[in-house]
């Protein structure tokens, strides 16, 4: 793999979302320094409510039943919770492809649309809003943040969410509803599927590969 980049993954279980936010800082300045390689993490949070710049400016409210944070990254208002998959590449984005964070962007949404495929899943995107679709309603959101090309934050993907909880909340410019999980779609996916998934087809999508692998 000789133009491939490897990666060290790093599965976290569940885990605060302050916490994920001061490791993925620490990781951040280590990437920088060149003291670690690019780093993935894959986790999940106990239920919060993370409200970007955007959906700041844009006085998107949050209903008071739900715990929130503000936070730096790109895009509006994401759920965490149970049932849903995160993930948080801690990456140095300079390959030829890579040159904008709009192509970021896509990179990440093409990786889970094809992580997606591979279990059964048909996901594409959609103009109404960044991140992975199925049939017309929004499983999954994409948001980055960047120091001198080394990103935290990431994606996430909803696989099994409360029932109610996602569907309940607006999204910048996206009307309560549109936001759904797999589960409520007919798809039965469990996270370490999506893992595996993620990871097989990294190389492809990326340019990167598993460590372990």
């Amino acid at each position: 793999m000789a133009d491939q980049r490897v990666v060290d993954t790093r599965r976290l279980g569940q885990i605060e979302y302050t916490d994920a936010e001061e490791l993925m800082r620490e990781l951040q300045e280590q990437r920088l320094q060149g003291k670690i390689p690019d780093t993935l993490l894959f986790c999940s949070h106990p239920e919060i409510v993370t409200i970007g710049p955007g959906a700041r400016r844009d006085g998107v409210i949050v209903p008071a039943d739900y715990p929130t944070t503000n936070v730096d990254r790109g895009g509006g208002i994401t759920w965490h919770g149970p049932g849903q998959l995160v993930v948080y590449p801690i990456f140095k984005w300079d390959f030829q492809d890579e040159e904008n964070v709009q192509r970021i962007t896509s990179k990440l949404e093409q990786w889970a649309i094809l992580a997606l495929g591979m279990r059964g899943v048909l996901a594409c995107t959609d103009e109404r809003m960044q991140g992975m679709w199925v049939d017309g309603v929004k499983v999954g959101s994409v948001g980055l943040a960047f120091m001198r090309w080394v990103s935290r934050h990431g994606f996430t993907i909803n696989y099994a969410t409360p029932k109610g909880r996602v569907e309940t909340l607006d999204g910048c410019g996206l009307q309560a509803g549109t936001t759904t999980s797999l589960d409520r779609l007919g798809y039965e996916i469990n996270p370490d599927e999506l893992v595996d998934a993620l990871l097989q087809t990294m190389p492809a999508s990326l340019h990167r590969y598993d460590a372990k692998s």
